[in-house]
């Protein structure tokens, strides 16, 4: 993948600001908010007639489940990417449904061979329609499911190597389920092959009653930062991108975020 750098999660709350980023060349768009026909966003038109790159991020695929994904739902997606005219989709690591009931939210998935097995299948039912590469995220789970039989790193090392997808990559998460696990979030970093990374997540969040939650609506925390920097420094992403949805900051504080990630991966900034 091309290195595009840092970038921002397109939002219509912040299209604004997003568009008058000098040097931005990334930005990633929640591909269920963008309609397969008719007029796309004005704020993502801009963007892509000036040469952003625009991903789009499913979140309702629910890949992790034991039913088959829905065709009508991998057709959406692969609509939108072919209308942006991505380089690339990506997906979660989750169930969102089972039984005909949504839950409403991403749910992490047992680290079994049954689940590797479901998982794989529906990655492959959905990479068979998409007509550009596939990036799948994991989830920041607040609870791991009893008698896995992988630790994180194998099930998902199988998953990729089994499938032929990407990986995207959210250090928040990493770093919040390390930290609710009681776990070393470098020693996962050392375990994931790293080669595959198509792009990078980071985002904020915060502690209740003991549990880090992340939230995508509090500051990035410096360990998620010094973590993207652990990260880049073995091998350093072709992209980053900024993930906010809810409580936004003003213009400024959104512009020293960008800026601190830069930083801490050495890309140039796009403020």
């Amino acid at each position: 993948m091309t290195a595009y750098g840092v970038g921002i999660g397109w939002r219509p709350e912040i299209a604004g600001f997003v568009a008058e980023l000098p040097g931005l060349r990334f930005t990633e768009v929640v591909a269920e908010s963008v309609p397969a026909h008719g007029e796309l966003p004005v704020g993502l038109t801009g963007l892509r007639e000036r040469g952003t790159a625009v991903v789009p991020h499913g979140v309702k695929l629910s890949l992790g489940g034991a039913e088959p994904v829905e065709p009508a739902r991998v057709a959406h997606l692969a609509a939108v990417a072919d209308r942006l005219g991505a380089p690339l989709a990506s997906e979660h690591i989750a169930f969102v449904r089972a039984g005909g009931v949504e839950a409403g939210h991403l749910l992490p998935v047992p680290r079994t061979r049954e689940a590797v097995d479901a998982v794989v299948a529906n990655v492959k039912r959905t990479q068979a329609e998409l007509g550009v590469p596939l990036a799948l995220e994991p989830i920041a789970a607040l609870f791991d499911w009893p008698d896995d039989d992988l630790d994180e790193a194998a099930f998902l090392t199988e998953i990729l190597e089994r499938t032929g997808a990407l990986l995207l990559l959210d250090v928040a998460n990493v770093y919040a389920n390390a930290r609710n696990r009681g776990t070393d979030p470098v020693a996962l970093l050392d375990a994931l092959p790293l080669e595959r990374v198509a792009y990078v997540h980071v985002a904020g969040g915060s502690e209740h009653d003991g549990i880090y939650h992340d939230t995508h609506a509090d500051a990035v925390p410096q360990p998620v930062l010094d973590l993207l920097a652990e990260l880049c420094a073995r091998h350093r992403p072709p992209a980053l991108l900024l993930e906010r949805d809810g409580a936004y900051p003003s213009a400024a504080a959104l512009r020293a975020e960008l800026d601190a990630i830069a930083a801490a991966s050495g890309y140039p900034a796009v403020t």
